[in-house]
């Protein structure tokens, strides 16, 4: 498999879509249901009913790529119900494409020390 840029924003839209849109009706999606650019240096995220599928919607510079990938037995764990644009970074895309599930992983929280010792 391969790895996307961790510079990269990953924009996960949580609610089923029409697995029979293609780039144009995905980047409609983007644009007025999830009122982001969908020419942004970003990934657009999208799952099927049965979360057995995933589409993935990029922009780079002149073209649009759109990437899928079918599950045959298995499924994507989706993150739980909430808002309807999830912001994701490029390691937690990478997990979900990888079947882990997002709500049970947990970082250590980043500390900010004044000084050495």
């Amino acid at each position: 498999m391969f790895r996307f840029n961790n510079g990269l924003k990953v924009y996960l839209h949580r609610d089923p879509v029409d697995f029979r849109a293609g780039i144009n009706g995905l980047s409609i999606l983007v644009e007025q249901a999830m009122a982001l650019n969908p020419m942004a240096q970003a990934l657009y995220v999208f799952g099927n009913r049965r979360r057995d599928r995933i589409k993935i919607l990029a922009w780079d510079r002149v073209g649009f790529w759109l990437l899928t990938k079918r599950l045959d037995t298995d499924h994507f764990v989706w993150p739980p119900d909430g808002a309807n644009v999830i912001e994701l970074s490029v390691d937690q895309l990478h997990w979900l494409l990888d079947g882990i599930d997002l709500t049970t992983l947990r970082k250590h929280p980043q500390r900010y020390y004044a000084r050495v010792s």
